[in-house]
């Protein structure tokens, strides 16, 4: 998959404390782990952005070894969930878990991370072509995961790092979990490229995470929504960062006045924003804004990346033709993924996609070929009869009521409206909610006992900084 021996003396591995790691390095280190696993099986990767865990990706995807992508801090129960329903024969994972795998046997250890042989062995076959398996976005207890081949990646990343001009000059800052296909990803690419990661557990709210992207000269980072509304509420253009060249975007729609505003820093100060859309399904990436259209196209997905294709289907399949009609967005391309795994006996199954997936977004296309998402397909409720779509809800109160955190939510005939109260006063919140309710009320025209309003110390998020939409739902009738 990466040829490591490529790009031998270039720095691979930037981690928190400034040591580097040469790409000629991370060959070594990965056939040293490799040697320790006779055959292709399945390996159970949890992950944290440093570089043991990045070490066991690179050593098992390089080495026919099929890993699932998990959370360090995975919920115990859902962990044991997935280890009954797949079975794996190894777990790679930090060396300070081990002592809760005390029935497993020790094989191996580098750079903080542990090899444990489990009791399983060669439980369920695999298919030849299967490569990864990542957890649905926003999983909180399904076993489902989606299976990647080695031709999606392959196929994805070449994409990526073309489109984004990606080279050996490059250093990114990681931003996001090495689990999450947005932040794996940019680890594809930019081995792909021979270009360098800085591996950092800081976060953008921490004084460190800044200190060490200006030491390192980190040329780029990512983000998704919430990554860039934290950065506007932290006065980010204020910072000088002369080494930042690129900043991208994925994982949900950015408020479209905040997109203008970060597109305008970006052209202000010689600096790429590039604003992307995908899903775990397609290993990564569908869409870019090409960052030259980032102000005039603010609040598009942009175009197929190279070697895909984007059509709009009406309820009927059939492709809309026209522009500025909604219908459901349908991806081709070799990065789609080969299909669902349920459980165990699913990973020996074949391509089912055949390079096809509906995304279940609802979309329209500019006279330009620009694409433009409008909502989720399953994101609607009837309020009265009346179709209304949560998520466009959602960004017009964002927009109104910046910078304030919102989210929409509900069932047919109730729709709820979540907000932040953190930092406001009881009267505040009250007199926000009568205003919010007001608005909601006056766009949709429907009748105000439709609307719940509700104030929550917080909108619950997952390590992808979306929004959690399912853990909402224990406020519904609270």
């Amino acid at each position: 998959m990466w040829d490591l021996k490529q790009y031998s003396d270039n720095v691979a591995i930037i981690n928190e404390a400034g040591d580097k790691l040469s790409y000629a390095d991370l060959q070594v280190a990965t056939e040293k782990l490799a040697e320790q696993i006779s055959a292709r099986c399945l390996v159970f990767c949890l992950c944290t952005n440093n570089v043991g865990s990045l070490l066991g990706y690179v050593t098992f995807i390089n080495h026919n070894i099929v890993p699932v992508m998990l959370d360090a801090q995975i919920d115990s129960q859902f962990f044991a969930k997935l280890t009954a329903s797949y079975q794996p024969d190894y777990f790679w994972l930090p060396s300070e878990r081990v002592a809760d795998f005390e029935d497993y046997q020790v094989v191996y250890s580098d750079c903080d991370y542990t090899l444990l042989k489990t009791s399983h062995t060669a439980a369920y076959a695999l298919f030849s072509k299967l490569a990864l398996l990542l957890t649905t976005s926003g999983s909180t207890g399904s076993p489902k995961l989606v299976r990647q081949s080695y031709d999606n990646i392959k196929s994805n990343m070449q994409a990526i790092t073309s489109y984004l001009e990606i080279d050996e000059t490059e250093r990114s800052i990681t931003t996001l979990p090495m689990n999450y296909t947005y932040g794996l990803s940019i680890i594809n690419s930019h081995l792909c490229a021979g270009a360098s990661l800085i591996l950092t557990q800081q976060t953008i709210v921490q004084k460190n995470f800044w200190q060490q992207l200006k030491d390192f000269n980190a040329t780029s980072f990512g983000g998704v929504p919430y990554t860039y509304e934290m950065l506007d509420r932290l006065r980010f253009y204020k910072l000088q960062l002369p080494a930042l060249r690129t900043m991208t975007q994925a994982g949900g729609k950015l408020l479209p006045a905040l997109h203008e505003k970060i597109a305008r820093y970006a052209k202000e100060t010689g600096k790429r924003f590039y604003v992307m859309y995908g899903q775990t399904e397609a290993t990564a990436r569908m869409s870019y804004l090409p960052y030259e259209q980032s102000l005039d196209k603010y609040g598009s997905i942009g175009i197929a990346i190279p070697g895909g294709k984007l059509s709009i289907l009406d309820e009927h399949g059939d492709v809309i033709e026209s522009t500025d009609m909604t219908g459901e967005l349908m991806y081709e391309g070799q990065n789609v993924m080969l299909g669902y795994a349920e459980q165990g006996a699913d990973l020996n199954k074949s391509d089912e996609c055949a390079g096809k997936l509906l995304t279940g977004d609802m979309v329209k296309v500019d006279e330009d070929g620009y694409y433009w998402v409008v909502g989720r397909k399953k994101r609607f409720i009837k309020i009265y009869g009346n179709r209304l779509n949560l998520d466009e809800m959602e960004q017009l109160l964002k927009a109104q009521f910046a910078p304030v955190d919102i989210a929409c939510s509900g069932l047919d005939d109730k729709m709820y409206i979540f907000i932040c109260n953190d930092e406001l006063s009881n009267v505040k919140i009250n007199t926000l909610l009568e205003k919010v309710k007001d608005y909601t009320v006056n766009k949709t025209q429907l009748n105000q006992s439709a609307f719940y309003m509700k104030a929550i110390n917080c909108i619950p998020k997952n390590k992808s900084g979306k929004i959690s939409y399912k853990d909402l739902e224990e406020y519904y009738d609270a």
